[in-house]
């Protein structure tokens, strides 16, 4: 019987290999190699169209990244556009999750509402808002109405603050829906019999909220976290196009649209390849710090 059943455990693990290893075979075409590619290349000194054989550097464009005014300023754009985006995202979803959660007839429509603008590319998104942003678009229209100020141009792609909060409205606009339905998935696997027993022993709702909700849904607020700050790490496209749109580069030069500037315009593969891996151990860094963190008040029922 015993001998049996590890046979059908044998032929489940095989088949478990046959479905997972195009998946695998994938992951190591189009994601690994190209990661280890990428890291090879930082090391030689390699240009996109030129024809002579890569010369080896050592950590000479490593030194010359680190040590570029370019870069650290791209640094700096990408922490604010983060901090600026990650932080309304995350408190957003979550207020929006709870006040869904709360209804119980129209929390599907007000979810696929919600939704909708995540279904969007990306670059639908931008030039939607590119509109708004226009000086004779909806943005200066609104604006000026609420405040008695016609015909006033609040110069939301050229000022630097403006522009940051621009994009920064974008990304928080998009993406808001999307991490509001994990949320919502969240609050529902609270057990219903914790919220009952903390409403017969008098805890008000703010109390429910704070003290049993917030507690028991730790997971998946680290996990949108997480994902909102990786997410905001890798913008490029709405930066891209409000830069094609004439706004001026240095406010929103996040790190990816330097490391396309770098690759595409300079030609030079081999300093976008070092910006490419000194973002992905920002990424890793940042990651551990939150897993990390995280791990210190962990909450189970």
């Amino acid at each position: 019987m015993k001998a049996t059943y590890l046979g059908i455990e044998k032929k489940k693990a095989r088949w478990g290999w046959v479905f997972v290893t195009p998946a695998v075979l994938l992951f190591l075409l189009f994601s690994f190699y190209p990661m280890l590619n990428a890291l090879f290349n930082t090391f030689f000194n390699m240009k996109l169209l030129s024809l002579k054989a890569p010369k080896f550097v050592g950590l000479k464009n490593y030194t010359y990244i680190l040590h570029s005014k370019d870069f650290w300023n791209s640094a700096k754009a990408t922490l604010i556009f983060t901090f600026g985006a990650f932080v309304p995202l995350t408190i957003f979803s979550m207020i929006l999750a709870l006040a869904v959660t709360s209804r119980k007839k129209s929390g599907r429509t007000i979810q696929l509402i919600l939704y909708s603008p995540a279904i969007l590319s990306s670059v639908v998104a931008a030039l939607i808002w590119i509109l708004i942003f226009d000086p004779r678009g909806l943005g200066n229209t609104v604006v000026n109405f609420t405040l008695g100020s016609p015909g006033i141009d609040h110069q939301w792609l050229t000022d630097p603050v403006m522009l940051r909060l621009c994009t920064s409205t974008i990304y928080v606009w998009k993406y808001v829906g999307y991490f509001t339905i994990i949320f919502v998935t969240g609050i529902a696997k609270v057990p219903t019999s914790v919220i009952e027993a903390a409403t017969i022993d008098g805890a008000r709702k703010h109390q429910i909220i704070h003290r049993i909700i917030f507690p028991l849904i730790k997971p998946t607020t680290v996990m949108v976290s997480i994902v909102a700050m990786l997410s905001c790490l890798k913008s490029f496209s709405t930066q891209y196009l409000f830069t094609q749109r004439g706004a001026p580069l240095e406010p929103i030069n996040v790190i990816t649209l330097n490391i396309y500037n770098t690759a595409m315009r300079d030609l030079n593969i081999s300093r976008a390849c070092v910006m490419s891996v000194l973002l992905f151990l920002i990424m890793m860094g940042l990651t551990l710090i939150r897993l990390k963190s995280s791990e210190k008040d962990s909450v189970s029922y």
